[in-house]
C-alpha cells in the first residue's frame, strides 16, 4: 500500500501501481471526468502513470494553469500529426504550450505554407481529435531514439537527443504518430473539441540567428465551441483596446527609428498624462514619508559590480561607454539601487533615524532583443517609480506593510480591483542563481509570507521568481478584458547592504546593517500606462484625462463665447480645449468621440445670447442645456466624488 497527501492534507491509501485518474475516480466519478493532468511530488506526470511510492499529488482540471498547459501540449501534438499527415516530407522539431495556446517549429523545405492553408489543418487536427486517441508515455534508450530520428533525416531531433542522457528520454504516441516528449499529457485527443490556427511567422531554430529560420503555426484549443467564440470575441476587442492604436489615436506616444528601438518619444498629451501619475503618487509618497531624490542616468561599472547587477544582467545592459580617459567605464543605469545605496552612506544614521524612504522616478536602460519589443509593455528606456526603505530588522514588518497598503491605494485609485499576490522566491535548485546568505534570505522569505498572511491577501508561492538579491511579493492584476499582467513589485533584501557596507549605529552603541526594501507600485511608467490604456480603452477617470472637455463652437463666429467658455472652466481648474473650425459640428462632435473627451460643449448663437452650454457626454451623446457655471459645477462635482471614490 502507498499513501497519497492531496492538496487539502488528507491522505488516502491505495495499492501500489494505482494511477492518478483511478485516485480522481475514487473522490467523484464527476470530478474525475474533468481531471485532464497531474503532478506527483510536483513533477508533471500522466493521468495514466501508475504511482508506486507515497508521495503528494495534484489533480488538474481544465480550470488550472496545469490543466491548460497539458491541454495546449497536447494539442501541439495533434497540429504535428496533422502537419506529417498533409505535408509528408516536413520535419518536427519542437511544439510547447505558451501562455495562450501552443505552437509548433516546422522545416517544411521547398513547401511555402500561408494563412490561406490554416483552414485545412484546423479541420485535419479537429478530424483527428474525434478519434480520441489515448496519449501514452513510453521511455526508449537513447541509441533506439536517435536511430528512429536518423531513418527520418530529422536532424533537429537527433539534436536534441543527442544532448539528453540515456535512461531519461521518452517518447509520447498517440493514434499512429510519436514524437520526442518528456511528458504532461491529457488523456485522449477527444478532449479537443475547438480548435483555431491563429497565424505563422518565422523563427529561428533554438533562437539563432545563425541557424535555419523554421515556420512556426501558433494555435489555440478548447474543450468546448463555446469557449472559443469567448476567446476569438475577447481578441477582437483587445484589438480595439490596443495601447499602441489608442496611443497614435490619442497622440500620447510615439517612436521614430532615428531615435532607436524601443525608446518611446512622450508628445504633449502622453507627458501631461505622465506628469499626473507622477503627482499623484509622490502626493501619496509624501504622506507615507517618502523623500524625493534624482540620481544620474549612468553609473560608473565599479557601482555595479560592487551590487552584484552587472554579473547577473550584463548580458541585457547597454555595452559600457568609454570615456577619453584611459581605463574609465561607465553603463547606462540598469538599476535605480545602487545609486540609493550610495546616497544612504552620505552621512552617519543612527537607529533613531530610521526609516529612511528615498523614492525616484528613475528612468533606467535595458537591452530588450529587437523581437521582444512591444509598444510600451516591452521597452530599453522605461521610468520606474522606484523607491528605497532602510530600517532596522525590527521596522520591517511594519514598513513592508506599509508599502502594501500604498500598492493597494494605488491600484483602488485607478480602477485596478482585481488582482492576486505572488510570493517568489528562491529557486532551491538553483542556488547559483542568487546572491547573499541563505539564513538571511529565510529571513526576508519569512517576512513576505508573514506579512501577506497578516494582510489576509490572495496569494500564491512560485519558487524560482526572486531577484538575484532578494524575495519579492508581486501584484498580478487582471484588467477589464480578465487578462492577467504583473504590476507592483516589493522586495526584502539584506544582500546589497552587506555588499554596500551600509551601516547604522544601534541602541547598543554597535553598527549594525539595515534592511532594504525595494518597492515599485506603478512598475514602469511606460508600461503601467500601457495596460491602464488597455484596461480603460482609453477612457481613464475623469480627473487623468488629458483633456475633460471640448468645446465645440457652430462656427468661427463664437470663437469669442468659445474662448470665455474655456477661460471660466481653466479658472476652475477644468482641462479643456476649442474646436472653433470651420468644419460641421457632426464632424467635430465625431472626432472628439473619438479622442474619448469626457464632455463636449455644444455653443451657437443662442447659448451665447443666454449663457449657456448644450452638453454632451462622451459615449452617451445630449445631456441637455445648461447655464456655463452649472456644468462647471457638475463637472467638479462629478470630479470630487471620482476622487472620492478612488481615495485620489
Amino acid at each position: 500500500m502507498i499513501a497519497i497527501t492531496l492538496p487539502d492534507g488528507s491522505v488516502k491509501q491505495f495499492e501500489a501501481g494505482v494511477t492518478p485518474m483511478d485516485v480522481a475516480k475514487s473522490i467523484s466519478e464527476g470530478f474525475a471526468r474533468n481531471v485532464i493532468s497531474a503532478a506527483f511530488n510536483k513533477v508533471t506526470v500522466e493521468t495514466s502513470t501508475p504511482l508506486t511510492q507515497d508521495g503528494n499529488l495534484v489533480l488538474y482540471t481544465w480550470k488550472d494553469d496545469q490543466g491548460k498547459k497539458a491541454f495546449w501540449h497536447s494539442s501541439a501534438h495533434i497540429l504535428a500529426q496533422a502537419l506529417e499527415q498533409l505535408y509528408p516530407n516536413i520535419k518536427l522539431t519542437i511544439g510547447p504550450a505558451i501562455e495562450n495556446g501552443f505552437y509548433y517549429d516546422v522545416d517544411f523545405g521547398d513547401t511555402t505554407l500561408s494563412d490561406k492553408d490554416l483552414k485545412e489543418i484546423e479541420t485535419k487536427m479537429l478530424e483527428i481529435a474525434r478519434g480520441k486517441h489515448e496519449f501514452s508515455i513510453r521511455e526508449t534508450s537513447k541509441a533506439e531514439a536517435l536511430d528512429y530520428y536518423k531513418k527520418q533525416g530529422n536532424e533537429y531531433k537527433v539534436e536534441l537527443i543527442e544532448n539528453l542522457e540515456d535512461g531519461t528520454i521518452t517518447f509520447c504516441d498517440h493514434d499512429d504518430f510519436t514524437d520526442l516528449c518528456r511528458g504532461g499529457h491529457i488523456p485522449n485527443t477527444g478532449i479537443v473539441k475547438a480548435i483555431k490556427l491563429m497565424s505563422i511567422a518565422g523563427a529561428y531554430w533554438r533562437g539563432d540567428e545563425n541557424n535555419k529560420q523554421l515556420t512556426r503555426v501558433y494555435g489555440i484549443s478548447f474543450p468546448k465551441q463555446k469557449e472559443l467564440t469567448e476567446y476569438l470575441e475577447l481578441l477582437e476587442e483587445a484589438k480595439k483596446r490596443d495601447h499602441r492604436k489608442l496611443g497614435k489615436e490619442l497622440e500620447l506616444f510615439t517612436f521614430s527609428q532615428k531615435v532607436g528601438q524601443g525608446l518611446p518619444l512622450w508628445l504633449p498629451k502622453g507627458a501631461a498624462l505622465r506628469e499626473r501619475l507622477e503627482n499623484f503618487l509622490k502626493k501619496a509618497q509624501k504622506k507615507a514619508g517618502y523623500e524625493m531624490v534624482v540620481t544620474p542616468h549612468i553609473g560608473h561599472k565599479e557601482l555595479y559590480l560592487t551590487s552584484g547587477h552587472y554579473q547577473k544582467y550584463g548580458a541585457d545592459s547597454f555595452q559600457p561607454i568609454l570615456t577619453p580617459h584611459e581605463g574609465e567605464e561607465f553603463l547606462l543605469k540598469p538599476m535605480n539601487c545602487p545609486h540609493h545605496c550610495e546616497i544612504f552612506k552620505t552621512k552617519p544614521w543612527s537607529y533613531k533615524d530610521l526609516p529612511k524612504r528615498f523614492a525616484e522616478f528613475g528612468t533606467v536602460y535595458r537591452y530588450e532583443q529587437s523581437g521582444e519589443l512591444h509598444g510600451l509593455t516591452r521597452v530599453r528606456g522605461f521610468t520606474q517609480d522606484d523607491a528605497h526603505i532602510f530600517c532596522t530588522p525590527d521596522q520591517l514588518d511594519t514598513e513592508f506593510k506599509k508599502v502594501i497598503d500604498l500598492v493597494l491605494y494605488v491600484f483602488g485609485s485607478l480602477g485596478f480591483d482585481n488582482f492576486t499576490t505572488q510570493v517568489s522566491l528562491r529557486d532551491p535548485d538553483k542556488p547559483e542563481k542568487y546572491i547573499g546568505n541563505p539564513e538571511l534570505w529565510e529571513k526576508a522569505e519569512a517576512a513576505i509570507i508573514s506579512a501577506v498572511k497578516d494582510k489576509e491577501l490572495d496569494y500564491v508561492i512560485e519558487e524560482g521568481e526572486a531577484a538575484f538579491y532578494g524575495p519579492k511579493l508581486d501584484f498580478m492584476v487582471k484588467d477589464a478584458l480578465g487578462r492577467s499582467w504583473q504590476l507592483g513589485t516589493i522586495q526584502v533584501d539584506y544582500t546589497l547592504p552587506e555588499r554596500f557596507e551600509l551601516e547604522y549605529k544601534g541602541s547598543d552603541n554597535e553598527m549594525h546593517r539595515p534592511v532594504m526594501i525595494h518597492r515599485a507600485p506603478f512598475g514602469s511608467m511606460e508600461r503601467f500606462i500601457a495596460i491602464l490604456l488597455e484596461h480603460t480603452g482609453g477612457n481613464f477617470p475623469l480627473w487623468l484625462m488629458p483633456e475633460q472637455v471640448a468645446i465645440l463652437s457652430l462656427s468661427e463666429k463664437y470663437e469669442k463665447y468659445s474662448q470665455k467658455v474655456l477661460n471660466l472652466l481653466e479658472n476652475d481648474e477644468i482641462r479643456a480645449l476649442t474646436d472653433n473650425r470651420n468644419e460641421t459640428i457632426g464632424k467635430k462632435i465625431r472626432e472628439a468621440e473619438m479622442n474619448k473627451i469626457p464632455y463636449m460643449l455644444i455653443v451657437g448663437e443662442q447659448e451665447e445670447q443666454d449663457g449657456t452650454v448644450s452638453v454632451r457626454k462622451h459615449g452617451e451623446g445630449d445631456i441637455g442645456t445648461m447655464p456655463l457655471e452649472t456644468f462647471s459645477e457638475l463637472i467638479q462635482d462629478a470630479i470630487k466624488a471620482e476622487s472620492k471614490e478612488f481615495n485620489v
